[in-house]
């Protein structure tokens, strides 16, 4: 139940056995428990580590149970931090990847990399889509993590998916869920679906994605501002992981007419994307952008979820939600 405090089984045993007894010697807590002695010092060293043992001030040489209230909730804060560190250190290190990734774009300009192809700006990206669009002679799928579509980017998009999709050509698109609650969004899905293209939604997406033919790929080179460069693939290691990455992520998503349902906790997938986003110490801001919704509807489920959990911070809420069963505990 504390593994995700660090606690396992026999030193939650022992911190149990030590609550209701204080005073039990190695031998008594062995008889009690049913555990060797050795188990029984094992356990008290973690408890030792994790401060949830101090040294009893009746009797000297002797340790003393650190009550629940102190105890757990000092180590539920040292683990929030840790993982606020964490994440941070995430952070920095995906920013850091991405200003690389432009540095390294921009050393020689002149000299294309093998396998790749930078394109600056929105205009060059239209560009070599509608180029891509002409060659493309089987399949397009596609990553579209924005969440609702704006109506000048269906505008825009639409030319080119009626020639694909006039030519035969089999089109697969995988939004986020929170495109179902755009009109306009829906409307243009419809409208695909009738000329044959294929529609599905997931709670969140890793990145904006392009892949033709299977041979080509389109990819962002800030996530964040899509708009700013890409990429173009063409590398045979590469295409394959990002193929394998779509089909796995097309196989578990949800189709369009296919209503939600949610799991055995009660929680939709939208709902368990968020608790996991919780667990792992996520702003409102960053939940809205990977469930590509507004940060007050973000604020709104994120407070509705650790109502749920009756949980008073994002930690516990991920705490609470493994001892739930809504979160496994090796998360």
């Amino acid at each position: 139940m504390l593994k995700s405090l660090g606690l396992d089984s026999i030193a939650e045993a022992v911190y149990r056995a030590l609550l209701a007894e204080p005073r039990d010697g190695v031998a008594d807590l062995a008889e009690r428990l049913g555990i060797t002695p050795e188990q029984v010092r094992q356990g008290l060293d973690t408890l030792s580590e994790l401060a949830l043992l101090r040294p009893s001030y009746d009797r000297e040489g002797e340790l003393w149970p650190v009550s629940p209230e102190v105890g757990l909730e000092l180590l539920m804060a040292r683990q929030q931090a840790e993982l606020a560190a964490h994440h941070q250190r995430l952070e920095e290190s995906r920013e850091a990847a991405t200003r690389l990734i432009a540095d390294y774009a921009a050393m020689r300009p002149a000299e294309p990399q093998p396998n790749s192809e930078l394109l600056n700006g929105i205009d060059q990206i239209r560009d070599r889509l509608a180029a891509l669009t002409r060659e493309t002679r089987e399949e397009v799928m596609t990553f579209a993590p924005d969440g609702p579509q704006r109506p000048e980017h269906i505008e825009a998009a639409k030319p080119l998916n009626q020639d694909l999709l006039d030519r035969g050509v089999r089109m697969r698109t995988v939004y986020l869920n929170s495109a179902r609650n755009s009109l306009h969004t829906l409307e243009y899905v419809s409208w695909l679906s009738r000329l044959g293209g294929q529609v599905r939604t997931v709670p969140t997406l890793p990145t904006r994605m392009i892949v033709v033919d299977r041979t080509t790929a389109v990819i962002p080179v800030n996530s964040d501002n899509s708009a700013e460069g890409a990429v173009v693939l063409t590398g045979h290691g590469t295409l394959t992981a990002l193929c394998a990455l779509f089909d796995s992520v097309w196989h578990s998503a949800r189709p369009l007419n296919e209503e939600s349902r949610a799991d055995d906790q009660g929680l939709t997938d939208q709902q368990s994307m968020v608790v996991i986003l919780l667990a792992e110490g996520h702003t409102d801001e960053t939940i809205a952008k990977r469930l590509g919704v507004s940060p007050r509807t973000a604020r709104r489920l994120a407070s509705e979820l650790m109502a749920r959990l009756g949980a008073r911070s994002r930690f516990e809420a991920g705490v609470r939600a493994v001892q739930n069963g809504w979160l496994s505990d090796d998360r």
